[in-house]
């Protein structure tokens, strides 16, 4: 009998676990993508990631960025009040601030050149409001997609000769 409830919950927490990543697991791949006025091709990075979070929720994630790269960091969120999703860069080494998106006017991308190889820390503030009623999740959570992309750094100046 122990055996048959031990199966029985297993499964249960497993069906539970599963529908819970798959409400937002691509949220970032279709929800962040912004257009790009300068016509550049940007690159997926395997970096990026989306999530359930409860509202009012930080969350942090550690990146690696590389020299000779330029990145674009987009985040986005589902809510329908304070849609605006609060996100700071920092240094990982050092816990240094290098960008906080509300010095910014609240900006949800964020384009940067890297001049060295480094990690980041990319905390994420989910914000407080009304979200999409969805029978996968509870209503006071909301899908969160951190979306980075990169491209190889354009030559800039005079060329070796």
């Amino acid at each position: 009998m122990k055996y048959i409830f031990s199966i029985f919950l297993s499964t249960v927490l497993a069906t539970s676990l599963f529908s819970q990543t798959s409400v937002c697991g691509q949220y970032h791949r279709k929800y962040c993508k912004f257009e790009d006025d300068k016509g550049r091709e940007w690159l997926y990075n395997a970096q990026s990631k989306s999530g359930l979070f409860n509202q009012g929720m930080v969350s942090k994630l550690r990146c690696v960025i590389y020299k000779g790269m330029d990145y674009r960091i987009s985040v986005c969120c589902e809510t329908i009040i304070g849609e605006k999703v609060n996100y700071k860069i920092f240094d990982a080494r050092t816990n240094e601030l290098l960008f906080d998106n509300k010095a910014s006017e609240d900006t949800q991308v964020f384009e940067f050149q890297s001049v060295s190889t480094r990690q980041l820390v990319i905390e994420v503030v989910v914000p407080k409001g009304a979200t999409e009623k969805d029978e996968h999740k509870a209503t006071n959570a909301a899908c969160v997609g951190l979306l980075i992309e990169h491209k190889v750094t354009d030559k800039q100046g005079f060329s070796a000769y």
